[in-house]
């Protein structure tokens, strides 16, 4: 089935509204863009070309099996028991080839290609690659399901957290 342009259009001013929102550091409404249930999956690699698929099994870099623990990071956030990320970074997310299919219940499996830039501390780093999300429908909008993160990075010079994804 061929996905329409206003389809095309809808899904990716949603994720350049979660990438804005995150990018302002405005956690409420980055937040309510997850569902409850929502997964959310940095897998780590085990070999240079194989990762692990099975969060329960495998390590990861983040692992939420449903939105709490981003609700826990952006309390900490918040609160400034994360000394990891204070200050916060400031950031910049990209988000290139949207790639959409449909689902069944009207959910879509949207792919993505992705790069965010951060600056802490006159640090400048950059995280990038590819992301696969399950959306749903809510209302005139969607709710993120599933956010499967790939980060294609060899190595990592700082704390990862969500915000850098």
């Amino acid at each position: 089935m061929s996905v329409t342009h206003t389809l095309q259009q809808s899904v990716e001013q949603f994720l350049y509204r979660k990438a804005e929102l995150c990018d302002a550091q405005n956690w409420e409404e980055y937040l309510d863009l997850f569902d409850e249930n929502s997964e959310f999956h940095v897998p780590q690699w085990d070999s240079e070309h194989v990762y692990t698929t099975d969060p329960k099994r495998g390590m990861s870099l983040i692992y939420y099996a449903n939105r709490t623990g981003l609700d826990d990071r952006v309390f900490r956030l918040r609160t400034g028991k994360s000394a990891a990320s204070t200050p916060l970074p400031r950031t910049l997310h990209q988000i290139t080839n949207v790639r959409i299919a449909e689902r069944e219940r009207g959910e879509l499996e949207v792919k993505a290609n992705w790069a965010t830039f951060y600056a802490r501390r006159g640090i400048g780093e950059h995280f990038f690659g590819h992301v696969t999300y399950q959306l749903r429908p809510a209302g005139a909008s969607w709710k993120i399901a599933r956010k499967h993160v790939l980060l294609l990075n060899d190595t990592i010079n700082a704390v990862l957290d969500f915000y850098h994804l």
